[in-house]
């Protein structure tokens, strides 16, 4: 990208779909907040008739505890079927290169030694992933996914998941508002895939073939080559297939996992700046519309625009430094008879720094993963950038989940107010008591353990062979990939050799660990605050939809995650940075 232009597009990443968020996040609430009138009418027609055909004829009337059951029953089912189908691919359709199993991948332990044969951590882990809406991949998909297993497993888990993340926040807003019925979700589901994840899908995915996006069934192309020097020919194998399909939603639903090993720096997945800048468009518009969405249907939406304020004031800010720290030289650069220039290790050339950091930042605050160049070589600050948004979480954040996740801070945060002024906390007009603050405590506590705690074990053991780095930049890879499972985001500092069953295991524990309590604690807390009187507003009553409540609530968000995570960053990017500071 030209360096003279190249500062316009994170003006235009961030312009965009704040500009599409608004109308979007209205047509949100219209679609899937459905009056009981307007049942089946309509565009409601559609989901409506799709769940007759599963058996329901009318929605269910579900509190919370119902609400979770089904969304934990429904991903259950998702794990056992896609399992299978991973294991058994080779004698699937659609494998026109002829793939085997995903367990006969093999891998190396840490004394190096290759291991081949059956290993079924691999298919558990890349199941946790695709199920919990992360995309972690300890595989290359166009090495080792038949045709059929990137559409019928990974690209099916692309679209549920993140409506399913978008089904309990809806459930979660009707409680909050006051709603004893909290919805059904067999039916949220059908309306949020019909009435917003596929119409945006298919218009970006015939956007992206428009662009140079391949979309084909065909087996990879056999290319003959000419070398220059010696005129001997040779043979090319070029991996080709369904993949604007793959790409429209692994970039809306916030997915991440890329049909190519390589991900979004691969040519036939991002072949443009236009196609980057709207991929990075994709990839927050529908977090941002949520939050819109989210005022609509508790009818405050002053309150939704001081949750938008807080997590784009987080997005922006982490954006910038990421920014200002990628376009100064590498420190490995550093005394040579070099050109002095931006970091451009790892870094695709048709993009730029500007371009990478601006990418990095926006998915990891939103957890979608996908990448544009290569985390691990990121100048150290930031690297720090991506780390944080992740360990905060709350930055827009997934399709859905980024309100579940702040709703817990917006929790602990009026809990704080109250105990400062001497009065019961309030919010939305029901008094917050101890078993929400509770559950919300509990939420914003299993994040850090998950990520901590993998670390230090990982950092500890013999596990730490696997890293390809010595000192910091190495305990940044393992801190890296503990927090994006923990985050369900799924990108990784890739100097780490994760494809093994200590890396399988361990990650997918958390990713599982990393997602269900974060979408149920608040369904839960929600229905708590469902069944009781709102009380009248005074003068006492502490305002939520004011700059005071939201430096008030970006202050918690600040506070809460450096304590939580200071010394651990410390120890990784911060010591990093240090080290390649030159005396």
């Amino acid at each position: 990208m030209d360096p003279s232009i190249a500062w316009l597009h994170p003006v235009w990443a961030f312009s965009l779909p704040i500009a599409a968020s608004f109308p979007l996040g209205r047509l949100m609430a219209r679609s899937l907040d459905v009056p009981g009138d307007r049942i089946g009418r309509g565009f409601d027609a559609i989901p409506m008739f799709l769940c007759r055909l599963i058996g329901k004829k009318t929605p269910a009337r579900m509190d919370w505890k119902h609400y979770a059951f089904s969304l934990l029953t429904f991903n259950a089912a998702l794990f056992v079927i896609t399992f299978g189908l991973l294991y058994f691919q080779q004698s699937l359709p659609l494998n026109p290169d002829g793939k085997g199993s995903l367990a006969t991948l093999g891998y190396k332990d840490a004394a190096g030694v290759q291991h081949d044969g059956a290993d079924t951590a691999v298919i558990f882990n890349t199941v946790c992933s695709f199920v919990t809406n992360t995309n972690l991949q300890h595989y290359s998909g166009e090495q080792h996914l038949t045709y059929f297993s990137q559409l019928g497993s990974i690209v099916w888990l692309m679209f549920v998941t993140p409506a399913a993340g978008l089904c309990v926040m809806l459930a979660t807003l009707r409680g909050l508002r006051g709603d004893k019925d909290m919805g059904d979700f067999h039916v949220d589901l059908m309306r949020g895939l019909t009435a917003v994840i596929l119409p945006f899908c298919l218009i970006l995915a015939v956007t992206l073939v428009g662009m140079g996006v391949p979309m084909t069934f065909h087996k990879a192309a056999t290319a003959t080559t000419v070398d220059g020097a010696t005129t001997k020919v040779e043979t090319q194998t070029i991996a080709r297939g369904p993949v604007a399909a793959l790409v429209a939603i692994k970039q809306a639903g916030t997915n991440g996992g890329g049909f190519f090993g390589p991900n979004s720096t691969h040519p036939f997945e991002n072949p443009s700046p236009w196609s980057n800048l709207l991929s990075i468009f994709a990839i927050v518009a529908l977090p941002m519309a949520s939050i819109v969405m989210a005022g609509s249907m508790l009818r405050d939406r002053k309150h939704a625009l001081v949750i938008y304020g807080v997590m784009l004031s987080l997005l922006v800010t982490g954006c910038v430094i990421a920014i200002l720290a990628e376009v100064k030289p590498s420190a490995a650069t550093a005394g040579l008879p070099v050109a002095s220039g931006p970091n451009m290790e790892g870094t695709e050339v048709r993009f730029g720094p500007v371009a990478a950091a601006t990418w990095a930042s926006v998915t990891t605050a939103t957890s979608s993963g996908s990448v544009n160049s290569m985390h691990d070589s990121l100048n150290p600050l930031a690297g720090l950038v991506p780390m944080a948004m992740m360990m905060l979480n709350v930055a827009f954040s997934g399709v859905g989940a980024g309100f579940e996740n702040m709703l817990m801070y917006i929790i602990v945060a009026v809990f704080i107010a109250g105990l400062m002024v001497g009065r019961t906390p309030e919010y939305l007009g029901k008094k917050v008591e101890a078993k929400e603050v509770k559950l919300a405590m509990l939420a914003l506590l299993v994040h850090p353990l998950l990520i901590c705690a993998g670390a230090a074990i990982f950092a500890a053991t013999g596990w730490k062979a696997f890293v390809a780095n010595p000192g910091p930049h190495g305990f940044s890879e393992i801190l890296y990939e503990f927090t994006s499972a923990a985050a369900n985001n799924g990108s990784g500092f890739e100097g780490l050799a994760d494809n093994n069953p200590p890396w399988n295991i361990a990650t997918g524990i958390v990713l599982l660990l990393g997602r269900f309590p974060a979408l149920i604690f608040p369904l839960a807390v929600a229905g708590f605050l469902s069944s009781k009187k709102r009380v009248p507003q005074t003068g006492g009553t502490l305002r939520t939809d004011n700059l005071t409540f939201a430096g008030m609530l970006l202050g918690t968000v600040i506070l809460v995650g450096a304590l939580s995570f200071m010394p651990a960053v410390v120890l990784g990017p911060v010591a990093d940075q240090l080290a390649a500071v030159k005396p």
